[in-house]
């Protein structure tokens, strides 16, 4: 009989979350999963790593639990010797609640815990759902995109690294959408107030956020009723300033423009 796929599961939400658990209640028809979330929500960390303390793993509801960020439960669980019976098929993030799409994937947690995955070579899915959407509706098409992932297998170009947003509200979507990374805008402020002792502190971020219209787009698809399928990768070179790279070091001249 052939052995049932491993999954990995993660979030930055925290392990007592309600996606966190919906989609591993789901995932367990078609996988063997084990869960291992932060202690504690660790949303916007992005791929922050804890080296200057220790972590402390706990169970909660039978569930795995580390006092650290996103990326720090999936470095925990692939390289703790004995913690996974084998190396996982796949390691999934989420369901986060709220989107991750556009910039928000640099700041993001839930997208961090699936980027370690694949940084250490294990094909990853980063699930989020928009405000109102519906987390279980969610988790049911959230499994059969995890069935054709692992159909598919390591495609040409590395190790995939998937980024899935559901849309926000109504309970049935109307279909899945290929797409690339769009603009998502906030109404950036930094609010600055005192304490009862007369010190000052600040809050961070805007309470709005902005999507800009661009055919193709994870915010275009979400905001239409679509969920986003979107591929993300590992390489960050930007190979059009390769030349402002030389020039800087003093071995290129610039291009001219135009």
């Amino acid at each position: 009989m052939p052995e049932r796929p491993l999954i990995l599961q993660s979030n930055d939400d925290g392990v007592h979350a309600s996606g966190l658990r919906l989609l591993r209640a789901a995932l367990l028809e078609v996988a063997d999963v084990v869960t291992m979330a932060p202690l504690t929500e660790q949303s916007a960390n992005s791929h922050a790593l804890t080296l200057a303390r220790p972590l402390r793993h706990r169970t909660v509801d039978g569930l795995h639990a580390v006092d650290g960020t996103p990326a720090d439960c999936v470095y925990v669980a692939l390289h703790r010797d004995g913690f996974l019976p084998r190396r996982p098929d796949l390691v999934v993030s989420g369901i986060n609640h709220g989107y991750n799409l556009g910039s928000d994937t640099f700041y993001s947690g839930t997208v961090a815990a699936a980027r370690e995955a694949a940084l250490r070579g294990v094909p990853a899915i980063a699930f989020s759902c928009g405000p109102k959407g519906s987390l279980e509706q969610a988790a049911k098409v959230a499994v059969e995109i995890v069935r054709r992932v692992l159909a598919a297998g390591t495609p040409a170009g590395g190790t995939p690294l998937l980024n899935v947003n559901f849309p926000a509200g109504a309970a049935v979507h109307h279909g899945i959408r290929a797409t690339r990374l769009g603009r998502r805008s906030y109404d950036d402020e930094v609010v600055t107030r005192r304490d009862p002792r007369g010190h000052e502190y600040v809050w961070l971020g805007g309470p709005n956020a902005h999507h800009h219209p661009e055919e193709g787009t994870d915010t275009e698809a979400v905001d239409a009723g679509y969920v986003s399928v979107t591929p993300l990768r590992l390489d960050m070179v930007y190979p059009e300033h390769l030349g402002l790279a030389a020039f800087v070091a003093g071995v290129g001249e610039l291009a001219p423009e135009g």
